[in-house]
């Protein structure tokens, strides 16, 4: 066991080791502490060294900035009295140049008060003068005018006629050089044969005991035929044939289709007619709407209404002057898209003006009025468009030419009706025509002789010599066709060619 003072001994020596340990640290402590401050005096000291040296070199540099500051500013100021010394110049010498501006706007107006007072006293003058000199002639102004006119025309006939001719000659090659160019390029694209419809038509039959057959037990069958159909049926000698007569093109088709299939059935008796009719009338009204719509879609116009077509299909069996209407129609719409499209006007517009220019003809024989009137009335139902009827409703002149398409529809229907072969006219009225325009031409005093040649399309003229000179023979050349163009309706032109011969004969002996 341990004793007392043994333990005692342990334990006052942990405690003096104890405090020894306290007091060493304490004094490393404190040492340190030292050394610390000092690092700290020393960095203050330094810090407050460089504070010193910047803000110096920072004076130093606010001093030289604001020497800077001042010198520029001098020098702006300087800058801005001399700007403010030129301005003041300008403004004395626009000054100046306003009153200068004002004195010669008065002097102005001065001249011009002068001018007018001089003006005015010149037409005082004037009319005194004139006054004087119709006092003195007994003659008016216009009077002297026209006295002189014709004192100049007769001193100058010859040059003046000579003028004339040659002006009119040559504006004359031109206009026709190029109406003949743009003409013959816009023909050369379309080329349809024609064929002149007639009044009557001929079936072929197979053979002669056909015609016993279709008159029938005392002429029953061709009675039925005749009454339904409204043809005249002709059985004459002509070998294998039957001849239709109608001034209806469509009665005459339906005729004519009604026999072939009778002929073709062998069954000819009332009933089988009558059923066979009306089948005919049936493929007719489909072969209408088949023309119609096979003629729009010809000429590239779609979204037509399939009544409005059927109007058009019936052209088809219509006839003027023994031309097709269907097929004047799609020519005439086919020439008005070419023409509008060399002259660069509207082209559809054009085409489908010149399809439907003729429509009213369609039904001109069951409605009152003109083919044009009813033609208008026709598209305006089906809400063709305004400048289609306003392009097609001039054609023949009975309204005025409203949009340019207009002429290019009446061109093409010209183009197409005088087209060679497109048209026949009787014998009467060719005769009529030619009548007409030679009577109109010798009713003028100057005249002696003329004639119509070229089917009327020209009329020559004979004066007589001692009575017309050059310049009287050019007068009554465009008052010949003055008077032509009131009087008489033609297709195309008619030229008129005055010739004045003189003869002078002498004899050596």
């Amino acid at each position: 066991m341990i004793s007392g003072a043994l333990l005692f001994w342990i334990i006052g020596s942990f405690v003096v080791g104890i405090v020894s340990g306290y007091i060493a640290r304490q004094i490393i402590a404190k040492n340190q502490v030292k050394t610390a401050e000092g690092q700290v005096t020393q960095i203050i000291t330094e810090a407050k060294t460089n504070a010193q040296d910047i803000l110096l070199e920072a004076k130093s540099k606010a001093v030289d900035t604001l020497a800077k500051v001042e010198e520029e500013e001098k020098e702006r100021k300087q800058a801005l009295r001399a700007s403010e010394k030129r301005l003041e110049k300008r403004e004395n010498m626009l000054d100046k140049k306003l009153e200068e501006v004002e004195l010669d706007k008065k002097a102005l107006k001065e001249k011009a008060e002068e001018v007018r007072a001089v003006r005015a006293k010149v037409e005082e003058m004037r009319n005194e003068e004139m006054e004087r000199l119709e006092r003195i002639s007994e003659l008016t102004q216009e009077q002297a005018k026209t006295a002189l006119l014709q004192l100049t025309e007769e001193q100058n006939r010859e040059e003046l006629a000579e003028s004339i001719t040659r002006l009119q000659k040559q504006s004359h090659e031109e206009l026709e050089k190029e109406a003949r160019n743009i003409m013959t390029h816009v023909i050369q694209k379309y080329s349809r044969s024609h064929a002149a419809e007639v009044m009557t038509s001929t079936l072929s039959i197979p053979n002669e005991d056909i015609k016993g057959k279709i008159i029938g037990k005392e002429g029953r069958n061709i009675r039925s035929l005749e009454r339904m159909t409204g043809v005249e049926i002709i059985i004459d000698e002509t070998p294998d044939s039957i001849v239709l007569s109608s001034f209806d093109p469509v009665r005459r088709e339906v005729a004519k289709i009604a026999l072939e299939k009778l002929i073709e059935d062998g069954r000819i008796h009332p009933a089988k007619i009558e059923e066979i009719v009306g089948w005919a009338e049936k493929e007719i009204d489909n072969r209408i709407r088949e023309a119609g719509e096979a003629a729009a879609y010809e000429v590239g116009i779609a979204g037509l209404n399939p009544k409005l077509l059927y109007i058009l299909g019936r052209l088809r069996y219509r006839t003027s002057f023994k031309q097709n209407v269907l097929l004047h129609s799609l020519e005439v719409s086919y020439l008005s898209g070419a023409l509008a499209a060399e002259l660069g006007f509207d082209v559809k517009t054009a085409k489908m003006a010149g399809l439907f220019h003729d429509i009213g003809k369609a039904v001109d024989h069951e409605v009152q009025g003109t083919h044009v009137e009813i033609g208008i009335k026709i598209l305006e139902k089906f809400g063709v468009d305004e400048k289609v009827i306003n392009a097609m409703k001039s054609h023949h002149e009975e309204y005025p030419y409203s949009i340019p398409e207009s002429y290019i529809v009446t061109t093409a229907d010209a183009l197409s009706a005088a087209r060679p072969g497109a048209r026949k006219d009787t014998v009467e009225n060719y005769l009529k025509r030619l009548e007409e325009l030679e009577t109109l031409t010798s009713s003028f005093e100057e005249v002696e002789k003329c004639y119509a040649i070229q089917a009327g399309r020209e009329i020559r003229v004979f004066v007589r010599p001692e009575e017309v000179d050059d310049l009287g023979s050019a007068k009554l050349a465009r008052k010949i066709a003055d008077k032509i163009e009131e009087e008489l309706k033609y297709p195309g032109e008619i030229k008129v060619n005055v010739m004045r011969e003189t003869r002078a004969v002498e004899y050596a002996r």
